[in-house]
């Protein structure tokens, strides 16, 4: 630890005598200085034992020593040494009562203690705190660099907690927790996930503290990783602010995770050219060939029924990648997982980790969406183009319909203005919502606009009696009583629809036509 004034009361050669604040003695001096100046306070940095012989001080007058005195405390001076026998035989009275006063440690230096005692035991102090220091960070640096041999990130969060006295935790990329040491932290570093999310968001590397005198602990966080985006997160936390041993244990855990991550980068970069390779495989019909290039990469998740995951966005998909990939890890899933400039496509486990991943992440973005158009006009963020599109659970021989199902969907995603739709809300669902498209409404239009024209003269009522004899399946009691009028008018208007149009009726692709046609405009009205 660094010296004291009590270490400096207690070096038997120094001879020094407190003389006031005899409480204070165990804070840490950073320097001694001599100085002979009325204010020295311009040149001083804080953590300083203050040397003087009273010089250029009026060291009896009690006003003066109550400026001077306070003026030293304020600006962060831990200690004043006084040397007697020089200017003054003894303390001056006044200057005891200030430092009392002020709670400023007053030590009396004896003629025969010079100041260069003081100061070279100062330096010499703070020299061997600093050679302890780096003599136990190397320590540290072996300790941790076995640890993350042997037992990998567990390993080292377990020496890294024992090192600075508090507790460690790694963060994937979603800022979830992975690993944290002790076992009891991983509660309270997964409170902090909102701040890992905001560091996150910093370009690499990026640190913060959280927390401080005020809360149960200090946090400091620190991204892992040398790319633009992190790819990891580091959580310290201490009773205290970390020392210059303590330090040096998190820059090297640091140092040692950012080598592990960025392995992992490589490794993950040679998996994506291997997935891709998989994947065009098994979308051109040979899950044979697929599963001999995979071999054990992808576990059993060839063999099983899986879902297809394609999503577009130029900003969403790399999140999105990193939330499905860091479920399926934490759950031992295998995960493929191919990105394309701003298209991603995943083969996941039905019912997996990484398929409810990506309910969640696209669940999120739908309310932040909501949220957001309650508030503007015109809601924007960073992921707001993201869309996704999910099969139904298929196999390896069925995976290019799968693929043509998330396609699908991811269309019908755009078109509904949604974050997700999954393949079996398709089926289960109406068509009609699918009339939404422009060029559906255009067909309409042109469909219709004869109807309407003609109705608007005032001639007739085309375009409702179309509606009420479709709806009635070409029934003319049933519709012509739904518009209360004879049955002949309405065979009347009916054969006025096909004048006019130039189509049959009896046709039923145009009734199919026409019916679509009307449904489209209804929902536009």
């Amino acid at each position: 630890m660094p010296p004291t004034l009590a270490s400096l009361v207690h070096h038997s050669a120094l001879k020094l005598t407190v003389r006031a604040g005899g409480d204070r003695l165990d804070v840490p001096v950073r320097w001694a200085h001599v100085s002979e100046l009325a204010d020295p306070v311009p040149y001083m940095e804080g953590g300083e034992l203050l040397l003087i012989t009273a010089l250029k001080l009026d060291a009896e007058d009690p006003e003066a020593m109550r400026r001077y005195v306070r003026r030293l405390a304020g600006a962060g001076v831990v200690g004043l040494g006084f040397a007697v026998g020089v200017n003054y035989d003894e303390i001056p009275g006044a200057l005891v009562d200030a430092a009392e006063q002020e709670g400023l440690p007053l030590l009396e230096v004896p003629r025969r203690t010079p100041f260069l005692a003081i100061t070279k035991e100062v330096s010499a102090a703070i020299a061997a705190d600093q050679y302890r220091a780096v003599t136990a960070g190397f320590a540290a640096q072996r300790e941790l660099t076995r640890q993350a041999l042997n037992d990998g990130p567990e390993g080292l969060l377990g020496a890294l907690a024992g090192q600075v006295d508090g507790w460690a935790a790694l963060y994937d990329a979603s800022g979830a927790v992975v690993a944290a040491a002790p076992d009891w932290a991983v509660r309270r570093a997964a409170r902090l996930t909102a701040d890992v999310e905001r560091l996150r968001d910093r370009p690499a590397p990026a640190s913060s503290v959280v927390g401080g005198p005020d809360h149960e602990d200090r946090v400091e966080l620190h991204s892992i990783g040398t790319g633009r985006r992190p790819r990891a997160a580091l959580a310290v936390g201490t009773a205290a602010a970390l020392g210059t041993a303590e330090r040096y244990a998190v820059h090297s855990a640091i140092a040692l995770l950012t080598l592990t991550t960025e392995r992992s980068r490589s490794l993950h970069a040679a998996e994506q050219r291997l997935g891709t390779a998989v994947l065009r495989m098994l979308l051109a019909g040979e899950p044979d060939h697929a599963r001999a290039v995979a071999g054990d990469l992808y576990g059993g998740l060839l063999d099983a029924p899986f879902r297809m995951i394609v999503a577009e966005g130029e900003a969403g998909v790399s999140a999105l990648a990193d939330a499905v990939e860091a479920a399926g890890a934490r759950a031992g899933e295998a995960v493929l997982a191919v990105t394309e400039g701003e298209r991603l496509v995943v083969l996941a486990a039905d019912g997996g980790a990484a398929v409810q991943a990506c309910g969640d992440h696209a669940a999120a973005l739908e309310a932040a969406r909501s949220k957001d158009g309650a508030a503007r006009e015109q809601p924007a963020g960073k992921d707001d183009d993201l869309v996704i599109g999910l099969s139904a659970p298929a196999g390896p021989i069925a995976a290019a319909a799968a693929y043509r199902q998330a396609e699908q969907s991811l269309s019908v995603a755009r078109r509904r203005g949604r974050v997700l739709v999954e393949h079996e809300q398709l089926a289960s669902g109406s068509v009609l919502p699918l009339l939404a498209d422009d060029a559906v409404r255009a067909f309409a239009d042109g469909l219709l606009r004869a109807l309407h024209e003609h109705d608007a003269t005032g001639r007739g009522d085309l375009v409702a009696s179309l509606r009420a004899w479709l709806s009635r399946h070409g029934q003319w009691d049933a519709a012509a009583a739904d518009l209360g009028v004879h049955r002949h008018t309405l065979r009347y208007r009916m054969r006025r629809v096909e004048e006019i149009l130039g189509r049959s009726l009896d046709d039923p692709d145009v009734r199919m036509e026409l019916w679509l046609a009307l449904k489209a405009t209804a929902a536009e009205q």
